[in-house]
């Protein structure tokens, strides 16, 4: 399938997760990392979707998809950056989360990343990116909208509407899936220790840096 016929419903989908934990998520949300990250995000994607015009796509993807399989390797093995939660570090890491998600879709990556280093606690940890992940996905689906409405959508074969009934109809296909897995991860997260529930997060971020690293390669 091609990306016009994957992506929009996958942010469709990621808007319903979001919503679904938004309730359990607010009372824990760090809202000082969540500004600047929600800042970083709107201001720096598309620089990184410019730099995609500017670049060659593959190997911009293989360094971004190497650089965090080696951070989330030394995290998992233990080894410990103790990032202060400064002013400046959440300013840097909304603007690479941007970058990188406007270059490679894989921000939320880096996000993780990051903020493990940043000993939050797991609760806060996931209520911060739910929202996160909210804010980016109606970002982007309000951009493809956009995009359809000036007519410069070019995407799939013979430049296809970014955002349709398809979209749709492929996300209520996959939706009664994703609900299902949402609702067997919430009650795992309230039953695993902090430490439990950093190790499955790094080995869920090192098995995605993996297939990054494999796709570029590909």
């Amino acid at each position: 399938a091609s990306p016009v016929q994957v992506v929009p419903p996958i942010f469709m989908l990621e808007v319903l997760a979001s919503v679904t934990l938004l309730r359990s998520a607010l009372r824990d949300v760090d809202w000082r990392w969540l500004a600047w990250l929600a800042a970083g995000n709107a201001l720096f994607i598309p620089l990184g979707v410019a730099t995609l015009a500017w670049l060659p796509e593959q190997p911009l993807r293989l360094l971004i998809g190497v650089l965090l399989l080696g951070a989330a390797l030394l995290l998992r093995r233990g080894v410990a950056f103790g990032l202060a939660p400064t002013r400046g570090v959440r300013i840097a890491t909304g603007a690479v989360s941007g970058y990188i998600n406007g270059l490679a879709a894989i921000g939320g990556i880096a996000v993780a990343v990051i903020l493990s280093t940043a000993q939050m606690a797991p609760a806060t940890m996931r209520a911060t990116l739910i929202l996160l992940f909210l804010f980016t996905d109606l970002y982007a689906l309000a951009s493809a909208a956009a995009l359809d409405a000036a007519g410069t959508s070019t995407l799939g074969a013979a430049g296809a509407p970014l955002l349709d009934a398809r979209s749709a109809s492929h996300a209520l296909w996959w939706a009664p899936a994703m609900l299902a897995g949402i609702w067997v991860g919430h009650r795992g997260f309230r039953r695993v220790s902090p430490q439990r529930f950093r190790a499955i997060v790094l080995n869920l971020l090192i098995g995605i840096a993996a297939l990054a690293v494999a796709r570029a390669l590909l």
